[in-house]
């Protein structure tokens, strides 16, 4: 990989993953993969799931479309569920954690249906997502971090950009 390597950011809905991984994608010049919006734009999708809302996912279309995007590193992929991509795609996996207040008033902000905000509250206290992504992955590359405040955010940018700095040096 001459870009450096790819990073996963997951955690459930309203953790804040897709502004901390911008932040992390502008600081180190990678990619940004918002994987909703790749479901979307390639429509690796089989249509929508009305009682949540949402697109019912093509793991398989989603997987060939992403290949190339990742196959050269320096990627920041930002997505709830961790466990659709390949182990060999990431050497770290950031899991995005909040508390249920803070995550409750998110998701609440973005207009999510009462069993869409109970479904994903019920999600992040059952530590779903973190489960997902320690049977995914090499225990090694999986961090969990708080992502409750915009201090939490800049402190997991700065953890981020100081260990790809470590990892192009070994």
């Amino acid at each position: 990989m001459e870009k450096g390597p790819n990073i996963l950011l997951t955690g459930t809905p309203g953790t804040g993953k897709t502004t901390t991984a911008q932040m992390i994608a502008e600081k180190l010049n990678y990619k940004h993969l918002d994987v909703s919006e790749i479901v979307k734009q390639h429509h690796c999708h089989e249509g929508r799931d009305e009682a949540f809302d949402t697109l019912i996912l093509d793991d398989d279309k989603l997987i060939d479309a992403m290949e190339p995007m990742v196959e050269n590193g320096g990627c920041v992929v930002d997505f709830h569920t961790p466990d659709v991509f390949p182990e060999r795609w990431f050497e770290l996996v950031l899991v995005l954690r909040a508390n249920t207040e803070v995550l409750f008033d998110r998701l609440t902000e973005r207009g999510y249906s009462e069993k869409k905000r109970d479904e994903n509250m019920e999600s992040e206290i059952m530590q779903v997502v973190a489960e997902e992504a320690r049977e995914s992955y090499a225990e090694e590359i999986v961090h969990e971090v708080k992502s409750n405040t915009v201090e939490d955010m800049d402190s997991n940018v700065d953890r981020v950009v100081n260990w790809v700095a470590a990892w192009k040096a070994n």
